[in-house]
Parts: C-alpha cells; sequence; structure tokens
C-alpha cells in the first residue's frame, strides 16, 4: 500500500479523499492556492503545499509545479479527484513516466475515451448501443445536413472533445444547420482547443442514467448499481437519486451489462462511469464515460455500502476488487443534492464571500460532503459548489422526505445558496412521481422560488452570522502561508475532527 498520497485538487473532494487516507492510515499531502488559503482541506491533511497564486492556471492546473512538489516530497501516488486533471491525458503521461502511481485509468484508455467520436466508435464495434448519428467528425456544412436529412431531425451537434455541457446545439431542420454548425464549433474550439464536432439524433424526453464500473489491474470488472441523474440545469446535474425510480431489474441487467462491455473495451481499471441516454421505451444508448471518481458517488456508496475512494487507491496499489459482485445488494434510496454559492432569483448568478455561518444537517441517512466552514470563502476563481448533501432511506419517499428536512436544516448565511430551488424540485408532483426527463429544469417555473427572505429561521440565521462575524474579526489571527520547499507535515495546529 502507498505511504503518501498527493492530493491534486481542492475543496469537497479533497477533504474526500483525506478521509480515506486517514482510514486506510495512508499520509495525506495537500495543496493550496492563495484563495485557499484558510482551506479546510489544507487543514486536515498531513501535509499541507503552497502551490501558487489563485488563478488555476498557476497552481492546480500547472502540471509542472504539482509533479515536481510530489516527486520532492516523496509521494508514491496522486489522487486528482474529479476535474482539473483528472481526465488529462498529458498530466496522467507525465506522472506515469514520473514513476508515481496515478490513482485512476491509464493515460491510453483516458485518450480512448476522451474523444467522443473515438468513443462512439470503440462502443459500436463491441457491440454496446449508441445514439445513430456519425461515427466520426463531419467536415463541413452540407456533409452535414445529408446526414441530418438521413437520421431525420432534430439533431444535436456536440463538439467531438467537448464535457461539462459545453459545444452542444440542438437543430431542428435544414435551416437552421450552417448557423448551428459553426457556432458550434466555435465554442468547441474556445473550450477543447479542437473544433471537431459530430452529429447525434436528438432523443425525445430523455432520462440521463449512469453505470458505476469499477475494475483492477487484475482484469475484473464490478458494477455497483446505476445512478440517476436526470435533474440538470445547463446539462449540469443538480440532483442525483441511485437506484433510477424508472429503471427495473430487467433493464438493470442490461445496462450494468452494457456498461462492463464498455469498460473491458478500453482495459479500463479503477473506478469509472458510463453514461447513458434512455428513452421513453427503456431503450439506452451510450453517452459517454467519465474516467474517474463522479462528483455524486456518496449515493452509490450509501446503497451499496462500498467506499468506492478507498477502492480506488487499492486498486492503483495492486489490490483485486475487494467484492464479488453477487456479494452487494441495493440497499434503500439515496439522494444526492447539490448546495451552490449562486442566486437561483438571478439567473443563477454566482455569489461569492465570506460564509459568515455554516452548520450543517445532521441525524440518521444524512451525511455532507463539504471543503468549506465558517468563515470560508466563497472565490470567484473556482467552482462555487459549498457541499453535497446525501440522505438515505429504506425507500425513496422517505429519502425526499429526509432531504426535504436536512435541507431547512442547513444553515448558511453571508452568501445567497440554491437551497430553496432544491426544495422547490423536490416537491414538486413530477419529481415526487419520478415522472421527469433531462428537460425538467428548463420546462419549470420556478420565478417565485418560495425565497420567504423575512422568515423566522433566515432572520435567526443572519443574526447569529453577524454576531459570528464580530467575534471571528476580534479574534482572528493571520494566515501563515507554507511554500512548497518548506518540508513541516503540519501547517495548522489544530486538529480536525
Amino acid at each position: 500500500m502507498f505511504k503518501k498520497i498527493l492530493i491534486a485538487n481542492r475543496g469537497e473532494i479533497a477533504v474526500r479523499v483525506i478521509k480515506a487516507c486517514k482510514e486506510l492510515g495512508i499520509k495525506s499531502a495537500a495543496i493550496y492556492s492563495d484563495a485557499d488559503l484558510t482551506s479546510l482541506h489544507a487543514r486536515m491533511a498531513d501535509e499541507s503545499f503552497y502551490i501558487g497564486t489563485s488563478s488555476a492556471s498557476d497552481s492546480y492546473l500547472n502540471k509542472n509545479k504539482i509533479i515536481e512538489l510530489a516527486i520532492s516530497i516523496g509521494a508514491d501516488a496522486i489522487h486528482p479527484g474529479y476535474g482539473f486533471f483528472s481526465e488529462n491525458t498529458s498530466f496522467i503521461e507525465e506522472v506515469e513516466k514520473s514513476g508515481i502511481t496515478f490513482i485512476g485509468p491509464t493515460s491510453k484508455s483516458v485518450k480512448m475515451m476522451g474523444s467522443k467520436t473515438a468513443a462512439r466508435t470503440l462502443m459500436s464495434k463491441n457491440k454496446v448501443p449508441v445514439v445513430p448519428g456519425t461515427l466520426e467528425a463531419i467536415s463541413n456544412v452540407e456533409e452535414g445536413i445529408k446526414i441530418s436529412e438521413n437520421i431525420g431531425f432534430p439533431v444535436l451537434l456536440k463538439a467531438s472533445a467537448g464535457g461539462g455541457g459545453k459545444g452542444m446545439r440542438k437543430v431542428t431542420s435544414k435551416d437552421e444547420f450552417k448557423s448551428a454548425f459553426e457556432s458550434t464549433k466555435r465554442e468547441a474550439l474556445k473550450s477543447f482547443a479542437n473544433d471537431e464536432v459530430y452529429i447525434e439524433k436528438f432523443i425525445e424526453n430523455p432520462k440521463h442514467i449512469e453505470v458505476q464500473v469499477i475494475a483492477d489491474k487484475h482484469g475484473n470488472y464490478r458494477h455497483v448499481f446505476e445512478r440517476e441523474c436526470s435533474i440538470q440545469r445547463r446539462h449540469q446535474k443538480i440532483i442525483e437519486e441511485a437506484p433510477s425510480s424508472f429503471v427495473d431489474s430487467i433493464t438493470r441487467d442490461k445496462i450494468t451489462a452494457a456498461a462492463i462491455q464498455a469498460a473491458k473495451a478500453c482495459g479500463y481499471f479503477n473506478a469509472g462511469t458510463i453514461e447513458f441516454l434512455m428513452d421513453t421505451k427503456k431503450e439506452f444508448y451510450f453517452l459517454e464515460m467519465n474516467t474517474r471518481i463522479q462528483v455524486e458517488h456518496p449515493i452509490t456508496e450509501l446503497i451499496s455500502g462500498i467506499d468506492l475512494v478507498k477502492e480506488q487507491i487499492s486498486i492503483a496499489a495492486g489490490n483485486i476488487i475487494s467484492f464479488n459482485q453477487n456479494d452487494i445488494r441495493i440497499n434503500g434510496y439515496a439522494l444526492e443534492c447539490r448546495i451552490y454559492a449562486e442566486d437561483p432569483e438571478n439567473s443563477f448568478l454566482p455569489s461569492t464571500g465570506n460564509i459568515l455561518l455554516y452548520k450543517e444537517p445532521n441525524g440518521i441517512g444524512v451525511r455532507v460532503d463539504s471543503g468549506f466552514a465558517a468563515d470560508s470563502e466563497i472565490s470567484i476563481y473556482y467552482d462555487p459548489m459549498i457541499a453535497k448533501l446525501i440522505c438515505w432511506d429504506r425507500d425513496r419517499s422517505n429519502a425526499i422526505c429526509r432531504m426535504n428536512r436536512a435541507l431547512d436544516e442547513f444553515q448558511i448565511a453571508g452568501i445567497t445558496t440554491n437551497k430553496k430551488f432544491l426544495n422547490y424540485i423536490l416537491n414538486t408532483d413530477e419529481f415526487a412521481s419520478g415522472n421527469y426527463d433531462i428537460n425538467f429544469i428548463d420546462n419549470l417555473n420556478y420565478t417565485s422560488l418560495l425565497s420567504d427572505k423575512s422568515s423566522k429561521n433566515n432572520e435567526e440565521y443572519e443574526i447569529a452570522a453577524s454576531v459570528l462575524a464580530a467575534l471571528k474579526k476580534l479574534n482572528r489571527k493571520s494566515p501563515i502561508k507554507k511554500s512548497a520547499s518548506e518540508s513541516s507535515s503540519n501547517w495548522w495546529e489544530q486538529k480536525y475532527e
């Protein structure tokens, strides 16, 4: 097993990996930027090292700095979390060359699945269902129109190197194609430095269903059931649940078998997720593979009892998967709500500043994954997700009730959050019945979001926050920054429980 792991990330996922390291008896090393000087992940790690200024390009996206630091501190492995370098083939290749273990798949597997067109071709060859469309990038407008007419409008234009909902356009007719094609190519080039675009048939009212897979270096493959991820805003997931209330046992057997086949096709090992679109008839089609741990992995952990991050580390160290497929069963239901620092009543604009009051909910079946605490700063430099609130119960209706309670009890003041928006979604008839698809939020009228800013609870939060902020101002000490060259393992004297 590894002796020291460098965590090439920040926020809640860095905290999550630190906790796994502690349970495995592995020393954790965190990196932090100027904006994260007093961050929770830097406080919790056994060692913390300054990596650069607040700009991601100078810190969490500085490949050379991270690898040089890992070598200098004697790290055995690097855990990338999600985002940043987690699916960057160049970074993974450099880590592999350095002799340090990358906690994830090989650069070859990531490269194979990084191109949407190449992945579609590979899946098609291995009999994994794909959405009708092109297997290669289209070169010009005339070719695209001809293909689209053969497939049948509407179609989707998608960036070959895309992700995160960027580089996508719905085209409903021949007349729209040219402008959509040109704008998609521009966005793809800007976002991914690659302007290749391909075509898919537009699936009406689909659900977004994904399967958690895990494989080791010895050729063993397992799935850990499916997740429902159809509650999305601008193609970004907001609420996830496991298992899907729409997927029956027969469909589950089919889609998990297809996911395993997809992982085998690219010689995959470690944790990964195969994403599918599922139509109203429960026919499913390969969408993409995320070659990393997912943001929403906690709901899978709660229904299966499998610690996916510890499993990642163990597999990277050369061990076989710790469980057999028949060892695990679906136990209850789990939901995850992503709590963002954003204002739903103001076009979801980010809300920056200091968190003046932060108190997490608790109780049976309630879990919070977060990288923030009271007086943490929400900066302009990084993703505005504050926390993931995860709730489990024996059935779906009770899990929803528990989530509503936990959201109400989650006290955050000083910045605006999307908590009430999440409550609003959970209490719609469509969500309660499970009768929703990826277009749910687009079709939702949420302009009046039940935002009672004069409510008693909010008043109490603001008063408490003001008092807390005043006390902190009186007692605040200047933070001390340690450079990567300083070798002491305890940046913070205090211990975190």
